[in-house]
């Protein structure tokens, strides 16, 4: 969902890192061969828009996520628009979702003229708290659209009972999902449409911006080919007005080649998310600070290790001091962003997505990641809060 302009996520260790926050050369260094060939045939071909490679990856996907049908798209973002205009969401209606997200989520829902509703998150998952949804709903609610943050699968099967119970459409924002599965469903696959981004910080990730919507309905899959070629079916003709939002063909051959490894890359992601806790349960700092919740009938992904503390950023400033690269997703709750501020809420209204705001930081957690690299970040954790506590004992003493 990152076709707008963010900040770069670190890719190479900077002059004050030990290593990076995620390190794509690393992963190009174990297929680079694939890749560079699966590049050189697109160009040999010519064939950039809509080629063999785009096809091919989009029946993949399909293959692997279980659905019949599934578009490759410009970006993320376009993914959730397209979604949208799908079912024919517009000026006037209403669609649910989370403030605790990335802004492609809400923004594409005002981009085709509908109004963000906006529910507070479960504390444990950063999900959409399924309980908080109903008392929301109008006569105007036509979607609901849950995120499956940090990799996590929102709870499902709470939403599409309320979804179903109201005539309410729902749509998966799986963009830092792909491969997670919701009691023996893959997430993007729940849903009337499931929305992924390549973003090249993915788990799947291209060489830039990309994106796909998966649907089982063929009526919904029928307009979606249609919307992302600006609404036409035949060269010079138009049934309805769509987008120029189609995945480059270079994109699709670049991903084909990623997703025959995604599997193992989501293995060592959760590897590396159980060492995580191994580390910190030896350190004794699980009393310190949260880490993400355990998940129940439902398999993460981990694009992102999520920890939370109240002393967040006195702890960031210690890592980055130590070398240790961290990020924080998200600072600024979408409620209280300018963007959003003609929707009239306020600070208050959602104290638990404010509260994740205030005290989550993400860690690497990337395939290659190494086991000393993980001691390392967990040996800074634990150097922050001996020095912290040691400070409080000495200022009471």
């Amino acid at each position: 969902m990152n076709s707008v302009v963010q900040m770069p996520v670190e890719v190479t260790a900077s002059k004050s890192t030990l290593f990076a926050f995620l390190d794509l050369q690393a992963q190009f260094a174990t297929i680079r061969g694939e890749l560079t060939s699966a590049v050189e045939r697109v160009l040999e071909t010519q064939q950039f828009i809509l080629g063999p490679d785009v096809q091919q990856f989009e029946k993949e996907i399909a293959e692997r996520l279980g659905c019949r049908y599934a578009f490759g798209c410009a970006s993320g973002s376009d993914a959730l628009l397209l979604a949208l205009m799908a079912l024919g969401i517009g000026v006037g209606d209403e669609v649910i979702t989370s403030p605790f997200t990335f802004v492609a989520t809400a923004g594409s829902i005002a981009r085709v003229g509908a109004r963000p509703v906006f529910v507070d998150i479960d504390p444990d998952s950063y999900n959409l708290d399924p309980k908080q949804i109903k008392p929301t709903i109008t006569a105007r609610t036509k979607a609901i659209m849950p995120v499956h943050l940090f990799g996590r699968p929102a709870s499902m099967e709470d939403i599409t009972a309320v979804a179903k119970a109201n005539g309410l459409a729902v749509i998966e924002d799986a963009a830092q999902a792909i491969g997670a599965t919701y009691r023996g469903r893959f997430a993007g696959n729940i849903g009337d449409l499931g929305c992924f981004s390549f973003f090249p910080s993915k788990n799947l990730g291209g060489a830039g911006d990309g994106g796909m919507v998966t649907t089982n309905d063929p009526k919904l899959a029928d307009r979606l080919k249609l919307l992302r070629l600006h609404g036409s079916r035949s060269k010079y003709q138009y049934e309805i007005l769509g987008l120029n939002s189609r995945l480059d063909t270079l994109q699709a051959a670049v991903l084909r080649v990623k997703l025959r490894h995604l599997g193992e890359w989501t293995m060592a992601r959760q590897r590396n998310a159980i060492r995580y806790r191994h580390l910190f349960a030896q350190a004794e700092l699980e009393s310190l600070i949260r880490l993400p919740a355990e998940t129940l009938g439902s398999q993460h992904v981990y694009n992102q290790f999520v920890i939370r503390t109240q002393q967040r950023d006195q702890l960031r400033d210690h890592l980055h001091r130590s070398g240790i690269p961290s990020e924080i997703y998200y600072p600024t709750a979408l409620h209280l962003q300018p963007a959003f501020r003609y929707l009239g809420y306020k600070s208050g209204d959602f104290p638990h997505a404010e509260s994740a705001c205030r005290s989550v930081l993400a860690l690497p957690i990337f395939p290659e990641l190494t086991e000393a690299q993980q001691e390392a970040v967990v040996t800074a954790v634990s150097d922050f809060f001996r020095t912290s506590h040691d400070e409080k004992r000495s200022a009471i003493s």
